[in-house]
C-alpha cells in the first residue's frame, strides 16, 4: 500500500475493466515518470470523453454530433439496419467490408439476472426507425413522442447481430417476435458455426449444432 495521491490513482485504475492491481500499479508508476505534457494530454482526453461524447439520435452510436458519420453517409444503404449490442461491434463489422447498411446500437442485451429489460435498451427507438411502435406494455414508457427525423427511409431488412451467447440469443428472439408483424420486413440473424482454420475435434457442441442447422448447399 502506498500513501496519498499515488494510492488513490492505483485504486481508480484498478476499477477499470481488465486492469488488475499489478497493472494499475505499473500504469501509475509510468505516469510518475512521463513528462507533464504527456499527463496533460491524458487529462485532456479523459475530459473530452466525459464532456464531448454524445450519442447519435438515429442509431444511438457514439458520435461527436447529433448524427453520426455512418447515418450521415448518403452512400450507405438506408433500407438495411444491422442491430448490435455495443458501439464497439460496429468496428468489427466494418472491418469485413461486407456491410454497407446502417446500424442500431441497443446498448446491451436482455439479462433478467442483471435486471436489464427491454426498457433499458434502445428497442423502442429501433421500432420507431422501422415505422412505428407496436403496442407493448414493456416498451410503452420508453417510447419517444417525437420522430427521430422527418424523412424516415423505408426499412426492408433488419439483421440481428447480437452476440451468440445466452443473453444475445434471448435478445434476438425477443426482437424477432416484435418485428415479425411489420409487413414486408425481412428479419435475418448472423450465421454462426465452425470457425475458419479450426479443427472439428475442438469445436464445442453448441457451435457444431448451429453449424449443422445453418449448413449451406454447395
Amino acid at each position: 500500500m502506498f500513501e496519498g495521491p499515488l494510492q488513490d490513482l492505483i485504486d481508480e485504475l484498478s476499477r477499470l475493466p481488465g486492469v488488475g492491481p499489478k497493472s494499475a500499479q505499473r500504469i501509475a508508476f509510468h505516469l510518475l515518470q512521463v513528462e507533464p505534457e504527456d499527463v496533460n494530454r491524458l487529462i485532456g482526453a479523459l475530459g473530452a470523453v466525459r464532456d464531448g461524447v454524445t450519442f447519435c439520435r438515429i442509431c444511438c452510436n457514439i458520435s461527436r454530433s447529433d448524427v453520426c458519420r455512418i447515418c450521415a453517409d448518403s452512400g450507405r444503404d438506408r433500407g438495411t439496419i444491422c442491430v448490435i449490442e455495443e458501439p464497439k461491434d460496429i468496428q468489427v463489422i466494418e472491418r469485413t467490408g461486407e456491410f454497407n447498411g446502417r446500424y442500431h446500437v441497443l446498448g446491451g442485451a436482455l439479462d433478467p439476472l442483471a435486471n436489464v429489460g427491454p426498457k433499458d435498451l434502445t428497442i423502442s427507438t429501433l421500432l420507431q426507425r422501422i415505422g412505428g411502435v407496436l403496442p407493448d406494455r414493456e416498451l410503452a414508457d420508453s417510447t419517444k413522442d417525437t420522430p427521430l427525423y422527418d424523412d424516415a427511409p423505408e426499412i426492408t431488412e433488419v439483421i440481428l447481430a447480437t452476440d451468440p451467447n445466452t443473453e444475445g440469443e434471448a435478445t434476438a428472439s425477443y426482437l424477432g417476435r416484435l418485428l415479425k408483424d411489420f409487413p414486408d420486413l425481412t428479419i435475418s440473424r448472423l450465421a454462426s458455426g465452425m470457425p475458419l482454420g479450426g479443427d472439428l475435434e475442438f469445436v464445442d457442441e453448441l457451435t457444431l449444432s448451429r453449424a449443422l442447422s445453418g449448413r449451406l448447399k454447395l
